[in-house]
C-alpha cells in the first residue's frame, strides 16, 4: 500500500494523576530519522518508543513530542516526624540555654529546610499509559499516511495514463513521419538536380529511418509504466524503487528527444519529461 511520509497524529489522555498529550508528525526524508521530546521524569520510556517507531515507520523525519501536567492534589506533602523530633530536642536544649524560655511556634518548625518532604509520585500507571497512548498516536499516523498515499497514489496513475497516451500517439504516428520524411528527402533530390542511383537513396532512407526508429523507447516506456503501476499496489515501503523507476523513465524519454526527427516527436518528448518530473515530485514525499 502506498503511503505518504507526511502525517500528523495528537493523542491526549486525562487521568487522576495528570494529563498527558502526545504530538506525531513526520515529513519526507531518505531515511528514518526520530526526534523525541519527553519530560525528564519518563526518559527511561525513550528505547521502548524508538523500537516502536522502528517497527511501524521506514521512512520519514518524525518528531515526536509528549507533555505531561500532573494534578495538584497528587503533589501532597509529608512530615517527616524522625527529623521533626530531633528539632524539637534541639530546642530544648537550645531553652536551656535561653535566658528567657520560649515556646517553639509549629509552623516555625515545618518552615525548617527538611521537614515537609514531597511525596514521589507512582510513575509506573503514568509510563503505562504513556506507551499505550503514543501507540494510539503512531496508529493515527501511520492512517493518515495511508489516507494521503492513496490520493498520491491517484495522481500517480493519471500521470501514468498520460504517458501510456503519449506513447501511443507516437507509435501511430511514426510510420507516417518516415514516410513524409521519405518524400522529402526525395524531393530534396530532386530539387537539388543531383542524379542519385535508387539503390543509394534507398539506403539514406534505411539509414534515416534506423535513427528515428524508438519502438525499443517505447517498449520501454511501456514495460516501466506497468512495473510502476505493479508496485503502488505492493503492501511495502515502495518509495526507493519507484524513485529508481523515475530515473528510467526519464531515461528513455531523453533518448526519445535525442532520436527525433521532427517537432511532433520531440513535443512528445518534452511531454514525457513534464509528466515523469511531476510523478518524480510526489514519489519524495512516499515511504
Amino acid at each position: 500500500m502506498t503511503r505518504s511520509m507526511t502525517a500528523f497524529a495528537r493523542q491526549e489522555s486525562q487521568q487522576s494523576w495528570g494529563t498527558l498529550t502526545w504530538e506525531v508528525r513526520s515529513v519526507n526524508h531518505r531515511f528514518l530519522e526520530p526526534h523525541l521530546r519527553i519530560p525528564e521524569s519518563l526518559k527511561e520510556l525513550e528505547g521502548a518508543l524508538r523500537e516502536g517507531l522502528r517497527k511501524c515507520l521506514s521512512r520519514g523525519k518524525v518528531e515526536c513530542t509528549l507533555r505531561f501536567v500532573p494534578e495538584e492534589q497528587t503533589q501532597t506533602l509529608q512530615v517527616n516526624e524522625a527529623f521533626a523530633r530531633q528539632l524539637l530536642a534541639a530546642t530544648e536544649q537550645m531553652e536551656k540555654l535561653l535566658p528567657v524560655s520560649q515556646t517553639l511556634n509549629p509552623l516555625d518548625l515545618l518552615r525548617w529546610p527538611g521537614v515537609l518532604q514531597d511525596i514521589p509520585m507512582d510513575m509506573s500507571a503514568v509510563k503505562n499509559e504513556a506507551l499505550q497512548l503514543f501507540n494510539r498516536a503512531l496508529d493515527d499516523l501511520q492512517a493518515g499516511r495511508e489516507r494521503e498515499g492513496k490520493e498520491l497514489a491517484l495522481l500517480i496513475e493519471q500521470r501514468l495514463d498520460a504517458i501510456s497516451f503519449v506513447v501511443q500517439d507516437v507509435r501511430e504516428k511514426m510510420p507516417l513521419i518516415l514516410q513524409n520524411q521519405r518524400s522529402m528527402l526525395r524531393s530534396r533530390v530532386a530539387d537539388l538536380g543531383v542524379d542519385l542511383e535508387p539503390q543509394r537513396l534507398e539506403q539514406e532512407v534505411v539509414l534515416l529511418a534506423q535513427k528515428a526508429d524508438v519502438d525499443e523507447e517505447m517498449d520501454r516506456l511501456d514495460t516501466h509504466v506497468q512495473e510502476v503501476r505493479r508496485i503502488l499496489k505492493q503492501k511495502e515501503p515502495v518509495g526507493r524503487r519507484l524513485d529508481f523507476l523515475m530515473q528510467e523513465l526519464n531515461r528513455e524519454a531523453n533518448t526519445l528527444s535525442s532520436k527525433s526527427i521532427v517537432t511532433d516527436t520531440t513535443k512528445s518528448a518534452v511531454e514525457l519529461k513534464v509528466l515523469i518530473e511531476q510523478m518524480r515530485e510526489q514519489i519524495q514525499n512516499i515511504e
